[in-house]
């Protein structure tokens, strides 16, 4: 069974950066796609509550972002480590939330479609002030 963790979250100022990381173990970090999504502290963390942020495809070579955040974030993966990364650049307030990274199948759907179904960590949370 796949485990995931996410790291890297805190509280920065508009126009900072942020580096978060998710590692990944219980099975080989090749067989998956992943994913970061994020929602609002002030929701529920149900999976459907969750925005797509940005998808990367198991061997680093296919990337989508969400419009909002294109140009600001990057996403990429370090197979040997196994861990998926998200460079959170130009922060703005309206991106605060919990961030949360999702392992799936690598021949599952859509590269950015995850699911319930899937495995998904339990979030960290980034705050963005003014």
């Amino acid at each position: 069974q796949v485990q995931l963790a996410e790291s890297g979250g805190g509280s920065v100022q508009a126009g900072g950066s942020l580096l978060l990381s998710c590692s990944v173990s219980g099975r080989p970090f090749s067989e998956f796609a992943m994913g970061w999504f994020r929602h609002s502290p002030g929701n529920e963390s149900e999976v459907r509550n969750r925005d797509f942020v940005a998808a990367v495809n198991w061997d680093g070579t296919r990337t989508v972002y969400a419009d909002s955040v294109k140009g600001r974030f990057a996403i990429a993966r370090h197979n040997a480590r196994p861990t998926v990364y998200l460079q959170l650049n130009s922060l703005k307030p309206e991106d605060t939330a919990v961030y949360s990274c999702a392992a799936k199948d690598r021949s599952e759907g859509a590269l950015q479609e995850f699911n319930a179904l899937d495995t998904w960590g339990q979030g960290t949370l980034v705050t963005v002030s003014a």
